[in-house]
């Protein structure tokens, strides 16, 4: 059997074998991989590298859900890779601006928890 086919088997006993729907189910694999990402690469999440490894994994299953189709099914295929990378990207986002302003106020030799 060919990977793709076989990929194909167990996406399908996982959403066989749980409630949630197929958006729901992309969004908590885009979170698992981005924690998972996180702890084997050590970098925090406010560095592209976890949200990066998220891009690639949501890209590698788009690629292989058209080699088991046969086809590109468009209109799934950006659904489901905006599901898994949504929230990846707002917490990188919010957490890379977020670690910048902090760094901004020490840079100029002001405390860091100083407010203006």
């Amino acid at each position: 059997m060919q990977i793709s086919s076989e990929y194909a088997s167990l996406v399908q006993w996982i959403r066989n074998n749980t409630d949630a729907s197929d958006p729901v189910l992309h969004i908590h694999a885009g979170m698992a991989v981005l924690v998972l990402a996180r702890l084997v690469t050590r970098y925090p999440l406010s560095h592209p590298v976890p949200f990066l490894i998220v891009v690639v994994v949501a890209a590698a299953n788009e690629v292989l859900n058209r080699l088991n189709f046969g086809s590109w099914r468009w209109n799934d295929t950006t659904a489901d890779f905006t599901y898994s990378v949504f929230w990846p990207a707002v917490l990188f986002f919010v957490l890379a601006v977020q670690q910048r302003k902090q760094r901004r106020p020490a840079l100029r030799g002001m405390p860091a928890n100083r407010s203006r």
